[in-house]
């Protein structure tokens, strides 16, 4: 529990201070707040951000987010959800190093839960704003102790709410059933392998398209058929996985903090689903190590490192300590070797711990900005009203429901009572410096149309930001 709370600590301090920073976004956090916010009202998931009444259930289907409403019902904050993920992420670990200290001994446990708690993947996650995929770490982070254990039931048990995490956890699911199958009792690693595959079908096929206002599957276009055939698609499917580059390279960084050592181990093919979408999917954000995607990979790399591990420390050969030895200062060189590429180095910067005059001025314009408001505001903006105000982004973005869609050359009409604009370019992972989600210019244009063409007069500019308020209609006499 020592290691729990001191990686929760330091995942919260990234989180946190990114968020104070203003580093934080509308896309994702400002979503998943204003879902969180109306799961505690008691109401549907109906995120202005996505869209004019989009049920957020029709982008990801993640109903066990819901769970987190009472803490939002107590603490109505950006920062609650922020907190909540740091913890989940760091209780991971628990199942990991208690199984590694029975398995291996004390110092591997300790070298366990720092290569875990320090991991790139998890660190990518704790550090870029809130999603569902924290929920599912733990989850199966203590399905993989429990199957280690043989405790095929409780291993099933804890594995089976990723059916409302993501739609695509299904899939590692099923690939728990099939280990199931062949290393216990048949019959319930067949039925939880289909049970995972059943839930994934149902849920990409009727569940996300009924709750889209589009009718479809949101994010099915990034694994479109790109090939024109089922059967060209497979037979393309291995080139198309490991091109361009990035693919590769992150495939290999993915088992690297257990120094590949996790290849060596079965349980590797549970990683084989979140792989396979990703690496076969049109969208790059994908492809790379950035974001979150990887967060649910690494207590299955953590867990394969403790399993191939395992045969050493039970082997009789003369080179078995030596050799478990060396695997684990392996471990650890790897994951200092990889610290400062990745966000918890932000920790040792020093433009974490410096607030500048540019927050401090729109710290001081949004505080104009009345609770209940409406609001269209810059990306990075967003965040710091959610909770208070109903936010869409500025300029009006997505339309139709549609995620992306960037080649507007009219956009519909402002309606919020207020926008707030930041015409500073951004720096913060893993983004690069720029706007979002169209370039300064066009942005630019939009706020002058909302000025010259529907009523808005400037409230107030400091530093680069701008505030304005809708002039409300003259009452007819």
């Amino acid at each position: 529990m020592g290691w729990a709370a001191t990686l929760c600590a330091l995942y919260a301090t990234v989180a946190v201070r990114r968020h104070l920073l203003m580093r934080t976004t509308g896309y994702d956090l400002g979503i998943f707040e204003q879902a969180l916010r109306a799961y505690a009202e008691l109401r549907a998931p109906v995120v202005p951000l996505r869209g004019e009444h989009f049920n957020l259930l029709g982008d990801h289907f993640h109903p066990l987010v819901a769970a987190l409403a009472p803490l939002y019902r107590l603490w109505p904050s950006p920062l609650c959800l922020l907190l909540a993920q740091s913890a989940l992420l760091a209780v991971a670990v628990v199942p990991l190093a208690r199984w590694a200290a029975r398995a291996l001994g004390r110092p591997a446990a300790h070298t366990v839960a720092a290569g875990y708690g320090l991991s790139w993947g998890i660190a990518s996650a704790a550090a870029f704003d809130f999603h569902e995929v924290a929920l599912a770490v733990p989850l199966l982070a203590f399905a993989l102790e429990a199957l280690a254990q043989r405790r095929w039931v409780p291993a099933v048990a804890w594995a089976a709410p990723l059916l409302l995490v993501k739609e695509d956890l299904g899939l590692t699911l099923a690939a728990l059933g099939i280990l199931i199958a062949v290393k216990g009792p048949r019959l319930l690693g067949l039925a939880t392998a289909a049970a995972g595959l059943l839930g994934s079908y149902i849920e990409i096929t009727y569940l996300l398209p009924a709750f889209n206002p589009g009718g479809s599957y949101a994010h099915g276009e990034n694994l479109s058929d790109q090939h024109g055939s089922f059967l060209s698609l497979l037979a393309h499917a291995p080139l198309d996985a490991l091109r361009p580059d990035i693919k590769p390279m992150t495939l290999v960084l993915v088992f690297a903090p257990s120094a590949l050592l996790a290849l060596r181990s079965p349980l590797a093919l549970l990683a084989v689903p979140t792989l396979a979408w990703r690496m076969l999917s049109q969208n790059g954000f994908h492809w790379g190590t950035a974001f979150h995607y990887s967060a649910v990979l690494m207590p299955i790399v953590f867990a394969g490192l403790i399993d191939a591990l395992t045969v050493w420390r039970r082997s009789d050969h003369p080179l078995a300590a030596r050799h478990l030895r060396a695997s684990l200062l392996t471990v650890v060189g790897v994951t200092v070797l990889l610290l400062p590429a990745f966000p918890l180095a932000q920790l040792a910067q020093r433009a974490t711990w410096r607030t500048t005059p540019h927050i401090e001025a729109a710290r001081a314009l949004l505080a104009k900005i009345p609770d209940g408001a409406s609001v269209a505001a810059s990306n990075r903006l967003i965040p710091q009203l959610t909770s208070r105000c109903t936010v869409v982004v500025f300029p009006t973005f997505p339309v139709d429901s549609k995620l992306y869609r960037y080649d507007l050359k009219r956009f519909p009409p402002p309606t919020t009572e207020w926008i707030v604009h930041d015409r500073q370019a951004p720096e913060a992972w893993p983004y690069k410096t720029g706007h979002w989600p169209y370039p300064i210019e066009q942005q630019e244009a939009e706020l002058a149309a909302a000025q010259r063409k529907y009523g808005y007069q400037v409230v107030a500019r400091r530093d680069g930001i701008t505030l304005l308020r809708r002039t409300p209609p003259k009452a007819d006499r």
